[in-house]
């Protein structure tokens, strides 16, 4: 899989992409993810990229021209299309059902706004889909990129070395799309606190009914909007 980042910080980025899951991913070519500049394509010496929305108000709006000439550029450095998407409070909200189909693509490209957001012709000019992450405003669009990034990369195949970790996950299918049953480790007791006696008992097929009756009563207790689903 490829993913293509349109930016304005790509500096944004370097952290998270060399930790962890995200580094091993790309070190062994299970993705490769590019980062853009869109101050690259301005027009000026002084890489402008914004400027005052028409008809007044306040703030900045994300000028056409550059976003453009860079998705155009960006668009060229791979034979694979890619399904492009902006980041924007308007999209369609994130869930793990949209993780799981994104990452059946073999090619995104994330374009991640600034200021008071895109000029709408970037949006109708591109074809793109809008994704947010949540009813709430960032600085930009960069965090929610890099949520889209970490949600996916996770799910292919070969990342976290067992392909089935992802199956028991909270909104997975495993769960009926609620929250994971509780999980416990070493030490037996902790604190006064003991790890349930029927995960100790060795019967598979009990412990499994456990796992599903925890996972609806959790479900039930902290998000009963996930059963109304």
């Amino acid at each position: 899989m490829r993913i293509d980042v349109l930016t304005l910080f790509p500096q944004f980025f370097e952290s998270p992409l060399n930790c962890s899951i995200l580094k091993r991913a790309q070190e062994t070519h299970i993705v490769e993810i590019a980062l853009t500049d869109i101050r690259d394509f301005a027009a000026d010496k002084y890489r402008k990229v914004d400027d005052k929305p028409y008809g007044g108000g306040p703030g900045m709006v994300m000028m056409p021209g550059p976003v453009f000439d860079c998705f155009e550029h960006v668009s060229k450095l791979s034979p694979e299309k890619g399904r492009v998407i902006l980041l924007t409070p308007q999209g369609q909200r994130l869930d793990q059902k949209k993780a799981i189909e994104l990452s059946k693509e073999n090619r995104l490209i994330l374009i991640a706004g600034r200021y008071e957001g895109f000029d709408e012709r970037i949006r109708i000019g591109l074809g793109a889909e809008q994704i947010s992450i949540g009813d709430y405003v960032l600085n930009g669009g960069e965090l929610a990129a890099m949520v889209i990034i970490d949600a996916i990369v996770r799910l292919l195949p070969g990342v976290l070395g067992d392909d089935d970790s992802v199956k028991d996950d909270s909104f997975s299918e495993a769960v009926g799309g609620g929250l994971e049953y509780p999980q416990y480790t070493r030490p037996e007791v902790f604190r006064g606190m003991k790890v349930p006696e029927i995960l100790l008992s060795g019967d598979h097929k009990k412990i499994a009914q456990w796992r599903r009756q925890q996972a609806q009563d959790r479900t039930q207790k902290w998000r009963p909007d996930l059963l109304d689903k």
